[in-house]
């Protein structure tokens, strides 16, 4: 019975070990969600480039106002578009059919982007850092976390423009940053003085890192609650283990 329980519980984790284990490098995004003003800025980057494609249907604006300690003013003003209201749903104004025609398919929801996968934090991060100019897609952009992805490098203006640098691959084959192509492996970007964006590269790295905040919020917002209370349940738990004991030891002196 235990070996079976056992390799059913290594079946259903092996997915997530196989992606985690991947050969793609991913840089740690060390988000913290205690950090309301990280999150409030990835609320206002979110909206401001990723919103107009991407959705967070599971998401209203005034849970979002509630968490984040935003005033429904501020909410209406800052982050919703058009007649949207602060009980609405963060939808993107954008029509499927209009999607799929400019796109090939429609930009996925993002409400549960950061859940579900060990290290997701992490792929996000390093994804929304790791595009780069490739002339041969029809966008002109590429990414080497998802090579081939459809989406352009909305961010370009903010980061600049990345080119990628390579180096042979070794006789083994494996690539420490990941492989860029058959025959060569990543070892880092480049961005030339005149190609550079508006931010530097350590604002922009705490720009994508509020962004992955703010996503991994939102896939799960009693996050926020959960991590609080955390260290009041241990001290709790830990109280009671005391007087649990001293109950016990108080008790079986009278029997001994």
């Amino acid at each position: 019975m235990l070996k079976s329980r056992l390799l059913a519980l290594l079946l259903v984790l092996a997915p997530a070990f196989s992606w985690a284990a991947g050969e793609v490098h991913l840089e740690d995004a060390q988000i913290d969600l205690q950090d309301k003003a990280s999150l409030q800025r990835g609320a206002g980057l979110f909206m401001n480039y990723c919103a107009a494609c991407h959705s967070l249907q599971y998401m209203r604006y005034s849970r979002l106002a509630e968490d984040l300690e935003l005033t429904p003013e501020q909410v209406e003003q800052y982050l919703t578009r058009g007649d949207l209201k602060i009980g609405d749903l963060m939808k993107t104004g954008m029509a499927k059919g209009d999607a799929q025609a400019w796109f090939g398919k429609a930009p996925p929801d993002l409400s549960t982007t950061a859940r579900g996968k060990i290290g997701q934090e992490d792929w996000i991060y390093t994804f929304l850092k790791s595009f780069y100019v490739d002339e041969s897609r029809p966008k002109g952009w590429n990414n080497t976390v998802l090579k081939g992805a459809s989406m352009p490098n909305v961010l370009w203006e903010l980061q600049g423009i990345q080119r990628p640098l390579s180096d042979a691959k070794p006789a083994d084959g494996v690539c420490a940053r990941g492989e860029l192509d058959a025959k060569s492996c990543l070892t880092g970007f480049t961005i030339q003085e005149n190609e550079r964006g508006r931010l530097s590269e350590e604002e922009y790295d705490r720009a994508i890192l509020d962004i992955t905040a703010f996503l991994t919020y939102v896939g799960e917002p009693a996050r926020l609650k959960r991590e609080s209370w955390g260290v009041w349940v241990i001290l709790f738990l830990s109280f009671f283990t005391l007087l649990a004991w001293l109950l016990k030891k108080e008790y079986w002196r009278d029997i001994h």
